[in-house]
């Protein structure tokens, strides 16, 4: 077992692969997570997935509101630790980024200095991105800017989505993360600045972010659907017999073709169920009517009644 003195800091499932694969080589001295949370309709106070395995793990764990906090900054101390590493967690003071010896690792979902935010998998499918990846990089004041450490690449096929490319990225973030920490063990450990321009940036997507353009290109839609999909998901506003309805849109493929019918049109017979565009049909394959439960597009189509009108409500 290696003698590097750990605090982990994450939260979400995307940390825990991070946290596991640490946990296997080295000292994970503390677990530093978000506190417990109400979720869900029963509102059931549940534990963060990063509070659940150190739990496990028997790791000791500290759950912080205040991160400039004295006694919190004097409780990190307490565990002499050599550097923090820094998974999808909040951003750190720097009394609590410069306090271990090495300083503190961030792994984020993206090949920096691109896409730096808190959505960078979203923005990179719904960009249109061909390739990501994930960078290791020491932590600074502004957010995202510290030297890059290492990186690794990582391809985007046509049918990833956000929640495909996220369970990539966080196998190969968390083998990163083992990689980066070994170098600083062994004291081979080298880092570049990062360039100080970010032409993609990747800022938090809010509901209002989310409602699909149905004037935008087809490959743009279904970027955009993918992008989202299965969180926040992409959604759209409907008439069903002039009586509205939204509906969040999970996954649908792009039919580049002569449209037959007037743009906008949404069509919702024999089997077929898609809005015309300009240039072609985007076809719902997957959607969930509010206050209903996830199915497909076929689905949809047979819980129609004989002579329900479906139309765009924009």
């Amino acid at each position: 077992m290696s003698k590097l003195r750990i605090i982990f800091m994450g939260t979400p499932d995307f940390a825990v692969k991070s946290l596991e694969a640490l946990h296997k080589e080295f000292n994970i001295v503390a677990v530093i997570t978000a506190p417990d949370k109400k979720r869900g309709r029963g509102q059931m106070v549940i534990p963060t997935p990063v509070k659940q395995y150190a739990y496990q793990q028997g790791i000791p764990i500290i759950q912080q509101t205040n991160l400039k906090d004295e006694s919190f900054i004097k409780e990190l101390s307490s565990y002499n630790p050599d550097i923090n590493a820094v998974v999808a967690f909040r951003m750190l003071p720097k009394e609590v980024w410069n306090l271990p010896k090495y300083g503190s690792i961030n792994l984020h979902a993206s090949l920096l200095p691109d896409y730096r935010g808190a959505a960078p998998i979203n923005h990179a499918i719904i960009n249109g991105e061909k390739q990501t990846g994930v960078t290791t990089f020491f932590l600074r004041e502004k957010i995202d800017t510290g030297n890059i450490i290492m990186q690794q690449k990582i391809n985007i096929y046509p049918d990833d989505t956000a929640g495909t490319l996220h369970d990539k990225l966080m196998v190969s973030g968390a083998e990163l993360l083992v990689k980066t920490m070994k170098q600083i063990e062994t004291g081979d450990l080298q880092s570049r600045p990062q360039t100080t321009v970010c032409k993609k940036e990747a800022p938090k997507i809010f509901k209002e972010d989310c409602k699909i353009d149905w004037s935008k290109r087809g490959t743009d839609i279904n970027n955009f659907v993918r992008g989202l999909s299965p969180y926040p998901a992409a959604w759209a506003s409907f008439k069903r017999n002039n009586k509205p309805f939204t509906a969040k849109i999970f996954a649908g493929k792009f039919h580049r073709e002569t449209p037959t019918k007037p743009i906008g049109t949404v069509v919702a017979e024999n089997g077929n169920f898609g809005v015309v565009l300009p240039k072609g049909l985007y076809e719902i394959t997957e959607i969930q009517p509010q206050s209903k439960k996830r199915i497909t597009g076929e689905e949809f189509l047979r819980g129609l009644q004989k002579g329900d009108v479906i139309t765009l409500d924009d």
